[in-house]
């Protein structure tokens, strides 16, 4: 049945002012999903006001009583369970498993956001004057935009969302054009499980409209964005016009370094689910591989046999693997750098075409640098394969990049593989793993153009928490006039 998403805006439905909306589309089947609001600057105002208003009232909840209302939120979800999968799979293109997988994880951050709850911890530090107590207490910003990606967007938007809650803070959230119904459905999940009205909004619309005024608003005191390092770069951009703290995770080319006494089948396994998970469309998948030449033609031969062999289903397939990719223009892009690298001699060892959003699992070989695959985020199903020499050698092309999310190393010396974690310029380093890998608690984020700042547990908490110094003097103070 054809869903229709207003504003959400103050705890209740709200038509948007401009009267348009935009087609949700089905990846899988291209069929109509929803329509979804056009919101206008006024409606963005009226949501970030919205979540002032409800902010100073959440401040002074008890931590128990946060607490209550995100184990709450867990306890809904888990209840509806079923209907959230079925809703990522149509929205986001997700296959079945990575649906399930997706709402697991939200539980677990909800849960975690609760537990952070009880510690937004301060400070006492020894003062240098008799008679004074000095402290630092972290107080919640106040209002935090929050702009998710389609890839994971119920995860990661509620993650931004719980986190920020959790420390007190108002929340406007927007999650990317292409998915932009699970914005809603994490509002009215807030909302639902008791946070004031107001507290979580969700508004939806293009970001080349809207994207501005959600950044630059006087009351909006944070930005949290996942997404791609172009769009990233311009919001930094902006905030820093009016000095707004922001945090960004965005493009990875991340690297999956396979080093000559690997276990060669169990790194062929960790190199696919690293790219071909949800179609490659993550931002930490390891599109690059990086093998040591001894077992090299052994790991692209096991390596592209098991690319051809990832079912692509259908929506309902429980063992499907590859579903669509997202839209036409992602489609492009994907083959656009394939296409590039063939044109300037990779060879392609495995897939290589499509058929409609259903990209096949695409391995490369012979890739060198003035290829677009090579160093550009191609957020699809294609991973190229590239020998080294050496051990350095794997670190260098490795590093070799403008970002730095996510990186891995599969080895039996751990030894080496710990001094292979330290070299390489990457926000996370998981050996005998792939890259993809994530937990509520952790620091994620990246380093160079894939972002800054870290979310995750009490690193949140630091980023969506402002420091403030207070001393209590028990003595006069005798001024010196």
């Amino acid at each position: 049945m054809l869903q229709k998403f207003d504003l959400f805006i103050g705890g209740k439905w709200v038509e948007p002012r401009s009267k348009d909306y935009l087609p949700d589309f089905n990846p899988w089947t291209g069929e109509l999903l929803a329509e979804v609001a056009v919101a206008t600057f006024e409606d963005v105002n009226d949501a970030v006001l919205s979540a002032v208003q409800a902010q100073k009232v959440w401040q002074n909840f008890l931590p128990s009583a946060k607490e209550k209302v995100l184990l709450s939120a867990a306890s809904i979800l888990e209840q509806n369970f079923d209907s959230y999968v079925e809703f990522l799979c149509a929205e986001s293109g997700s296959a079945v498993p990575k649906a399930q997988y997706e709402v697991g994880v939200v539980v677990d951050i909800l849960r975690a956001a609760a537990g952070e709850c009880r510690r937004v911890f301060g400070q006492i530090f020894p003062a240098e004057t008799d008679g004074m107590v000095s402290m630092a207490v972290r107080q919640p910003r106040g209002v935090i935009t929050a702009i998710g990606p389609f890839n994971f967007p119920f995860l990661l938007l509620t993650k931004k969302t719980a986190f920020a809650v959790a420390a007190g803070n108002g929340v406007v959230a927007k999650s990317s054009s292409e998915t932009p119904g699970i914005a809603y459905k994490i509002a009215t999940l807030f909302t639902e499980a008791g946070v004031p009205a107001g507290l979580v909004n969700a508004i939806s619309g293009l970001g080349s409209q809207i994207g501005d005024a959600l950044t630059t608003h006087p009351r909006v005191a944070m930005i949290s964005f996942t997404g791609s390092t172009e769009v990233g770069r311009h919001i930094n951009r902006t905030a820093s016009e009016t000095f707004k703290k922001v945090s960004l995770e965005m493009g990875g080319k991340s690297a999956l370094i396979v080093l000559k006494d690997a276990d060669v089948d169990y790194a062929v396994n960790a190199a696919a689910f690293g790219i071909f998970m949800h179609q490659g469309q993550i931002c930490m998948v390891n599109s690059r591989i990086i093998v040591e030449r001894p077992v090299y033609e052994e790991f692209l031969a096991k390596f592209s046999a098991k690319a051809k062999m990832l079912p692509i289903g259908s929506e309902k397939n429980q063992m499907c693997v590859i579903g669509p990719l997202i839209t036409n223009q992602q489609l492009e892009k994907v083959h656009s750098h394939v296409t590039d690298a063939i044109a300037k001699g990779a060879k392609v060892v495995a897939g290589g075409t499509h058929q409609g959003l259903f990209y096949q699992p695409t391995v490369l070989a012979d890739v060198n640098p003035s290829m677009k695959v090579f160093a550009e985020e191609t957020f699809g199903p294609v991973a190229v394969v590239i020998p080294v020499e050496s051990v350095d050698e794997a670190v260098e092309i490795a590093n070799a990049t403008c970002y730095g999310l996510s990186a891995a190393v599969i080895t039996q010396d751990v030894s080496l593989a710990f001094k292979v974690a330290e070299e390489l310029e990457s926000g996370a380093v998981h050996i005998n793993d792939s890259t993809v890998y994530d937990e509520p608690m952790v620091p994620f984020g990246g380093v160079k153009e894939s972002g800054m700042g870290r979310e995750g547990g009490h690193f949140s908490i630091e980023e969506y928490t402002e420091l403030k110094w207070i001393t209590i003097k028990t003595k006069k103070t005798p001024f010196p006039f």
